[in-house]
């Protein structure tokens, strides 16, 4: 993988977002029926916050610790919270033409574990450590680091 290559030629695209008013009932909805950890939360195409499965357990922790809504089934607690209250605001942004080494300095000094990638301040991507991980398996040894190999 060149860590020189736009941040465009690793992300995800084909996004699954929710908005902010949106109940946690649909992002429940959303983590149960997609392979995500991470919901970007967009009002209209512009990121507004990021809801990680682990901020979205948290809530649910939360709220069994702390006894709110005790006795309440589960679907009502979440139809009475919206995504906003749970979302994490403020985050780092990504532009498509960003090298993969800022994307890689951002990973590593932040603990970030999903980063917006906007254009034009729309959201148009999403990278994650998954997505560099997969670019480095795909990738192929040069030719010469076989004949190395084979000559030991």
């Amino acid at each position: 993988m060149n860590i020189l290559a736009p941040v465009s030629t690793i992300m995800s695209t084909e996004l699954v977002t929710v908005s902010p008013n949106d109940d946690l009932l649909m992002v429940k909805k959303v983590f149960d029926e997609h392979n995500i950890h991470h919901i970007p939360v967009v009002r209209f195409k512009e990121i507004v916050g990021m809801i990680s499965k682990s901020d979205f357990l948290a809530f649910l922790l939360g709220d069994s610790v702390m006894g709110e809504a005790e006795g309440a089934k589960l679907e009502e607690r979440l139809k009475a919270h919206r995504a906003e209250e749970i979302m994490t605001r403020g985050l780092a942004k990504l532009e498509p033409d960003d090298r993969i080494n800022v994307a890689l300095e951002l990973f590593k000094l932040n603990r970030f574990h999903a980063i917006p990638v906007v254009r034009d301040g729309e959201l148009v991507g999403i990278l994650t450590p998954h997505d560099i991980i997969v670019a480095l398996s795909e990738e192929k040894a040069p030719a010469s680091a076989y004949r190395q190999t084979e000559n030991k």
